[in-house]
């Protein structure tokens, strides 16, 4: 039977609506990792949403040199400009490296999309001082806070 630590480890980060709220309200620019240019992909819609509803949208993927109007990077590493949450759109065993260097451009918080699930990422994404959100659709949670 596990014990609260274990229990505690597994649930830390999942929807949290106060981190959620905060995330929401103190985010202008974010940092799309694994932007789509493919519209029905959630990697495309979510940002696409975000976008209108009035966030700076800067696209990340190494196979794309802009999206939604916006210049293109292959890496956080390489965006010129303060980013204030990193919105991630990889497989969960591919965030650690996205997390670190989220870390090292100073974004306020990591948000893993529906589905992405990495808790060593979160810990080590909290432990640097980052608000952490994980399996949560940020167009969902905007919506609902939005009243859409």
């Amino acid at each position: 039977m596990p014990g609260y630590n274990d229990f505690m480890t597994e649930t830390t980060y999942f929807p949290d609506p106060a981190t959620i709220s905060t995330v929401l309200n103190n985010t202008r620019t974010i940092a799309v990792v694994g932007l789509s240019s493919q519209p029905e992909r959630a990697g495309n819609y979510v940002p696409v949403y975000l976008q209108q509803a009035g966030y700076k949208i800067i696209p990340v993927n190494p196979n794309l040199t802009e999206a939604l109007g916006e210049k293109a990077y292959p890496d956080l590493l390489s965006v010129p400009e303060p980013v204030d949450l990193v919105l991630l759109f990889q497989r969960s065993e591919n965030v650690p490296p996205f997390v670190e260097q989220a870390i090292a451009i100073g974004a306020q918080a990591v948000w893993m999309q529906e589905g992405i699930i990495n808790h060593a990422a979160a810990e080590t994404a909290r432990q640097a001082g980052l608000l952490v959100v994980m399996d949560a659709c940020m167009m969902v949670e905007h919506r609902q806070r939005a009243g859409y």
